[in-house]
């Protein structure tokens, strides 16, 4: 029996991980920081399945204690300060995490068990001002926050240990991808959230910052798929996983609230901009400048060219499905509440 150690167990993309992992015979370990109270978090309904392990990416002394407990053949690293707004009020912070934060985990694995092998989360978030398009694994990279920059250094740490030490250590380059998971701190679920909220009548409006950027969106449960076919190749590298089409922030809404029977006409531009709902004439979205970033990042669209040659990885869950899934489990979550 394989043993997988997971840290960011907790989160959406730790979660559908550990669930594949689970489902393929693995002995599943995560770390998990110790708070005031117990939090599984979106694995609640594992955590009689799993072993969990206090610890923290910026004490490697617990991280080397992980790596004895758990014997993990192994790690993903999925531990990260990820709301890219935050980072610009906490960049300090967001640096400690997911950039020395990964050194001191694969710092661990080299003193613990150099053979274990490494999945370091990166992100789309390092194109930033984007040089090329799409963007693969050869473009270079422009980060526009302090957590595209942080990400950066964690993906070029994991980098230089596999070509200094010569460990099994991979990066998957993922663009955004969502889920009914996700925190209600990100653009995609608060629309959701918001679309699930107006139509039932417990919410007026949703206030969103630049309807203009575009993302390239998949589903989490493919994107650990992912990540786990990267640890089964036969030699490490670095892999783009994306779908090759990208969205509007303003083509998201509009799918969201389709789906709750609301067709949304757009009036003004801009901070200006508003969206109003055809069949009621209510304003349903608005623009608010607070939500726009200091450095805005205007268009992603990846190429998993590579990693659908050489992993066999394919995406599943098309753009529709994705926003209707999240749709559909917000309004249960509202009808429930």
């Amino acid at each position: 029996m394989k043993r997988a150690l997971i840290t960011g167990i907790t989160g959406q993309d730790g979660s559908y991980l550990a669930e594949l992992l689970l489902e393929k015979g693995y002995e599943v370990y995560g770390i998990w920081r110790r708070k005031a109270y117990v939090d599984y978090g979106n694995i609640e309904h594992l955590k009689d399945k799993v072993t969990l392990i206090y610890a923290d990416m910026t004490d490697p002394v617990s991280l080397m204690s992980a790596m004895k407990i758990s014997l993990a053949d192994e790690v993903y690293n999925l531990a990260a300060q990820s709301f890219v707004a935050t980072s610009w009020d906490t960049p300090l912070g967001t640096a400690d995490i997911d950039a020395i934060g990964v050194t001191n985990m694969l710092e661990a694995i080299r003193i613990v068990n150099p053979s274990a092998r490494f999945y370091q989360a990166s992100t789309s978030e390092m194109f930033g001002k984007v040089q090329e398009i799409p963007q693969k694994e050869t473009t270079p990279f422009y980060p526009r926050s302090p957590y595209g920059v942080a990400k950066l250094y964690g993906h070029w740490i994991t980098k230089n240990y596999r070509e200094s030490y010569d460990m099994f250590a991979c990066s998957g380059i993922l663009f955004n991808h969502e889920s009914e998971r996700r925190g209600l701190e990100f653009v995609t679920r608060k629309i959701t959230n918001a679309a699930a909220k107006i139509s039932v009548g417990q919410q007026e409006c949703v206030e969103l910052g630049n309807l203009s950027a575009k993302r390239d969106w998949g589903h989490s449960k493919d994107y650990v798929r992912a990540m786990y076919l990267m640890l089964q190749a036969d030699h490490p590298d670095d892999y783009v996983v994306a779908t090759n089409e990208t969205r509007t922030v303003r083509e998201f809404a509009e799918r969201a609230f389709a789906h709750v029977g609301m067709d949304i006409a757009w009036e003004g531009e801009g901070v200006n901009e508003v969206g109003i709902d055809k069949k009621s004439g209510k304003t349903v979205v608005k623009v608010n400048p607070k939500f726009f970033r200091p450095a805005e990042v205007e268009l992603l669209i990846g190429d998993p060219t590579k990693a659908e040659t050489e992993l066999g990885w394919k995406r599943e869950i098309t753009f529709d499905e994705l926003v209707k899934r999240m749709v559909e489990n917000d309004l249960r979550i509202v009808k429930n509440s």
